[in-house]
């Protein structure tokens, strides 16, 4: 575990034999003159869980948000796949294969499940892979199946929730962000979400997901970088900082 950037010993370490999909370098991010973010740099690497834990403010939320191309950096990159893509309007992001469920869910309520899936491919034109993509979504959320013509908004939380990030797979994501995918959830819905997570991974798609959950986050990564106030505070593998005291004490309430 390292408070530094991640060294060029650990990375290889980490990646090796993988490929880096996503890199931050130094980034800065600003609404207005509040600095939300304050020079982070971190890396994903295919195939891996890696989360981004902190407190409210911490600048998670800000993070996704500017990798997905909502928001401008004010300064540093971002690189995916080897290409720069802050600047980059979101839907094009998209296209390029990140994909987003983002805090608080955003369905469109008065839309039916289907319609909701449909629009989570409204940047592909693979028809015949769209409704292979559909029925493997379908299997990982069997709710989702049994209420297809069901109106989203009339549904509970945790099946909004699965709806959401059935929604942005359905984008057919190399990259899939998650923002608070537990927020507002009964625990036993908490661990459905979390072991579709791992599910997701098994099926070739790399995460990176902000939980404030930081027990249930850090239990299925492989990596995590801990945010205070904007900058990156702790970075290393999750089932050392799952155990380091610190971490304990600030995020998971002691050991």
């Amino acid at each position: 575990m390292s408070t530094d950037v991640e060294s060029d010993a650990n990375a290889k370490v980490r990646g090796e034999g993988k490929e880096k999909i996503l890199e931050l370098s130094n980034l800065n991010v600003s609404y207005g003159n509040i600095a939300a973010v304050k020079g982070l740099s971190m890396s994903v690497y295919a195939g891996e869980i890696v989360t981004l834990i902190g407190s409210n403010g911490a600048g998670k939320s800000t993070t996704l948000r500017t990798i997905s191309g909502l928001l401008r950096p004010k300064s540093g990159e971002v690189v995916f796949k080897g290409q720069k893509i802050n600047g980059v309007p979101g839907h094009d992001v998209v296209k390029l294969g990140i994909c987003q469920s983002p805090e608080g869910r955003k369905i469109f309520q008065r839309m039916t499940v289907s319609e909701n899936l449909d629009l989570g491919a409204y940047t592909r034109k693979d028809t015949a892979a769209i409704a292979e993509d559909r029925d493997r979504v379908l299997d990982l959320f069997p709710r989702l199946r049994e209420r297809i013509d069901q109106k989203a908004g009339t549904m509970s939380g945790g099946e909004q929730q699965m709806l959401a990030v059935a929604r942005a797979l359905l984008g057919n994501p190399s990259l899939l962000l998650l923002d608070e995918p537990s927020m507002g959830l009964a625990p036993v819905l908490v661990d459905v979400i979390f072991e579709t997570i791992e599910r997701i991974r098994e099926q070739g798609v790399t995460v990176l997901l902000v939980e404030q959950n930081a027990l249930a986050a850090l239990e299925i990564a492989d990596y995590a970088y801990v945010l205070e106030s904007g900058s990156l505070n702790l970075q290393g593998n999750a089932a050392d900082l799952l155990n380091d005291d610190s971490v304990a004490s600030a995020y998971l309430g002691g050991h």
